[in-house]
């Protein structure tokens, strides 16, 4: 029944009886109503219809476990109206007794690769979560027919065990290892160590037993989990250790001093390489089985290589994959083609060529294609001189939340790209940062891989919203809202500023340089809101006059805030320009600019009220989730609970020590918007009113300095949860969304 040789060794039955766990968990009322049956023949392909002799059953027949999962995902969307969503499973809603088929339903993949996941977002959303939280996304993969996830967790237990056999001491580890949500980076080779102290041994042995969890439960719901190998990159004092090892140093990334960045990298043709590979995947295989060949595995991400010479290139690429198979002989490398991208200037056509072509045959790869809707890299590297290429939805950056996409380019794409000449596409993916929000830019790609021509976007959305607000009969205004965002706000074809839009108000304050950014960090918006973002917020509204039973709905009270949200940080713009304008006028007097400014700050304060109305928008929950690594109640241990919320709070903020990456994973939560934004803001205002008054030039390196300085103390912070804190939420949605109408639209 199993299609993927990565799971052979494991028989169909066991994964069969993971597939009636998810039915057990999601849907506990139908635990016998559903019979999974395997089909003779290969690819991805499933057949829903009634069970035959049993009424009130359903029988899905499939050739392997994602197409049963898929295939469930179609009954219980389909038939039975229900969905499982980010902010939590509403399969339980499955009426009881279940809708017949009648005519059964077929589905095939056009692609053999479901991907998840961009490397980055086990630092920008999973970070600091448990397995209860990764339950409820491995099953909301798994039914949207995700088969090939990435599972980063658990990676520095294995690579520590390895460092020690070569004599590295538990210090000279320590040095290495950056923080619990800067991890990723320190995997690519950009930083290492920790600024907030050494990462400790609890967070190392912690993650290792939640990894081997994540990868048992991909493994039951018949996923081929992308496991890390060995990069290359390793702490300075292996040099020492091994003065003869061929060890170059690589850039320093984004600004960082020396000590944190300049990591050292261990050439692949340097036999050291290979004997580190062979030790990392043998002790991974004994920690988790023989579960998958596939490692994922990015030597060059934001850092560009040692030198550009085309055999130089091609010799590193061939021994790092040499050293792979030596471990594994079945090994496949996957990689992240961003870097082709992000140092294009250095990723000339012939480097690439000489790079890929350094790893024999072309099923042996998979590049991942990380920017598909907005830069492809696949059209202008001949689909990557043949490699298995995935088209990848990347969108978001750094966990941002502004409301947009293009879903023409999300169905449209991928086919054009599969159908191209001499395409060696195998498969879709979605590769954001970070999961904030958005979520039908995501559903629709993952749906289009089991359709061969592209998904009619109105028809599409349409159904999306049925699910998603399960009411009968659901409103005409609900429709309308989302056929007006569908067709605008998810419309923009600007492939120059296509990712989550950043709101001004999440940026340090400045007199110049904030909005109408492209980029993938857009400011711009690329939509006029007041035809918009504001109708829609209203007829979403008027859609609970109808039918008060949407207010129960967890996803309309989330889309609510969120429409909301969206209006306010647009608003937000009009007011800061309004601010400047008054700034620069000669004849403004200091009350003026305090008084303009002023409605900047009252706008945030209204905001905040919004976001502590719904969980999904606090930041106290980041900071409960990083501190329950440390324990809870008298036995908690303090110091370790502040050093995680210290790196809780600094990702969000200044991204390292002094600013380096400052303001790049803003959130719209309650608690930051409150406590930091606002105070940046008003002291921006009170700035410029003073120095308006006192006749002084503006100083930009000043309000620079006074800025990092708040960031630098309100990282320290602990959240009590008193003073206008609170660890949950509240007030009512539905009161200050009427109030910020009334004060805003």
């Amino acid at each position: 029944m199993q299609t993927h040789p990565e799971l052979d060794a494991l028989s169909p039955i066991m994964n069969i009886l993971g597939l009636h766990s998810l039915v057990q968990r999601r849907l506990p009322q139908h635990a016998k109503d559903f019979t999974f049956e395997a089909l003779p023949e290969k690819g991805d392909k499933y057949i829903v219809g009634d069970t035959v002799g049993k009424r009130g059953a359903v029988t899905i027949s499939c050739t392997s476990i994602s197409a049963c999962s898929r295939g469930l995902y179609v009954y219980l969307t389909d038939f039975g109206g229900v969905d499982i969503w980010w902010t939590g499973s509403r399969l339980h809603e499955l009426p009881s007794n279940l809708p017949p088929v009648g005519k059964p339903v077929t589905g095939d993949a056009v692609v053999e690769i479901r991907y998840h996941f961009n490397t980055v977002t086990f630092g920008y959303t999973t970070a600091f979560w448990t397995f209860e939280k990764w339950s409820l996304l491995l099953d909301w993969l798994a039914l949207r027919g995700v088969n090939l996830p990435l599972a980063w967790i658990g990676y520095e237990h294995i690579l520590s065990e390895v460092f020690h056999d070569t004599g590295l001491s538990d210090t000279e580890i320590a040095s290495f290892l950056a923080g619990p949500n800067f991890l990723p980076w320190n995997r690519f080779g950009n930083i290492q160590g920790s600024w907030g102290g050494n990462l400790p041994t609890q967070w190392v042995e912690d993650q290792f037993v939640l990894g081997k969890q994540i990868i048992q439960r991909m493994v039951e719901l018949g996923m081929t989990p992308v496991l890390p190998s060995f990069t290359g990159f390793v702490p300075r004092a292996l040099a020492t250790h091994y003065p003869n090892a061929s060890i170059v140093t690589g850039g320093q990334w984004s600004g960082f001093e020396s000590n944190l960045t300049d990591v050292s990298f261990l050439e692949p043709f340097d036999p050291l390489f290979a004997e580190l590979q062979k030790s990392f995947i043998l002790k991974q295989q004994a920690a988790y089985g023989n579960v998958s060949h596939v490692y994922t595995l990015d030597q060059y991400n934001e850092n560009d290589p040692f030198s550009g010479d085309i055999s130089y290139l091609r010799n590193v690429s061939s021994n790092t994959f040499s050293s792979l198979r030596a471990a594994d002989p079945e090994a496949v490398w996957l990689m992240q083609g961003w870097l082709f991208f992000s140092s294009s200037t250095f990723w000339t056509n012939d480097r690439v060529e000489a790079y890929l072509g350094g790893v024999e045959g072309n099923d042996t790869m998979i590049v991942l294609d990380l920017y598909s809707e907005a830069q492809p890299q696949w059209n202008r590297t001949n689909s990557y001189f043949g490699k298995q290429w995935v088209w990848c939805e990347l969108h978001d950056y750094g966990g941002n939340m502004g409301m947009e996409g293009n879903l023409e380019e999300l169905t449209n794409g991928p086919i054009t790209a599969l159908q191209a000449p001499g395409s060696s596409m195998k498969g879709v993916g979605l590769t954001m940062e970070g999961q904030e929000g958005n979520e039908i830019v995501y559903d629709i790609l993952l749906d289009q891989a089991w359709s061969s021509t592209p998904l009619k976007v109105s028809d599409y959305v349409a159904q999306w919203v049925s699910r998603r607000y399960p009411v009968q009969p659901l409103p005409a205004a609900a429709q309308k809202s989302w056929q007006i965002l569908s067709t605008t706000v998810y419309n923009n074809k600007d492939p120059n500023s296509q990712a989550t839009i950043k709101s001004i108000l999440e940026l340090s304050p400045a007199l110049t340089g904030l909005v109408n950014r492209t980029g993938h960090h857009p400011t711009l918006i690329p939509y006029t809101t007041n035809t918009t973002i504001l109708p829609a917020l209203k007829l979403l509204l008027q859609a609970s006059d109808v039918s008060s039973t949407l207010r129960n709905v967890p996803e309309y009270r989330y889309d609510i805030v969120d429409i909301t949200r969206q209006l306010l940080a647009n608003s937000f713009v009009d007011l800061y320009r309004h601010l400047i304008t008054v700034y620069n006028n000669s004849t403004s007097s200091h009350e003026h600019i305090m008084s303009t400014g002023s409605n900047l700050v009252r706008l945030l304060g209204d905001l905040d009220r919004l976001l502590y109305t719904n969980e999904n928008f606090l930041l106290s929950t980041w900071i409960a989730d990083a501190r329950q690594w440390a324990g809870n109640g008298p036995r908690a241990n303090t110091s370790y609970a502040a050093y995680l919320e210290y790196n809780a709070r600094n990702q969000l903020t200044l991204w390292g020590p002094n600013g380096e990456i400052n303001d790049y994973a803003t959130k719209q939560w309650a608690g930051l918007v409150g406590e930091y934004y606002s105070q940046r803001w008003k002291l921006f205002v009170d700035y410029l009113a003073g120095i308006k008054q006192s006749g002084q030039p503006y100083d930009a390196t000043y309000i620079s300095r006074q800025l990092l300085a708040i960031g630098q103390t309100w990282q320290v912070q602990k959240w009590r949860g008193t003073k206008g804190q609170s660890w949950g939420t509240k007030g009512d949605t539905f009161d200050v969304v009427e109030e910020v109408l009334r004060a805003w639209a």
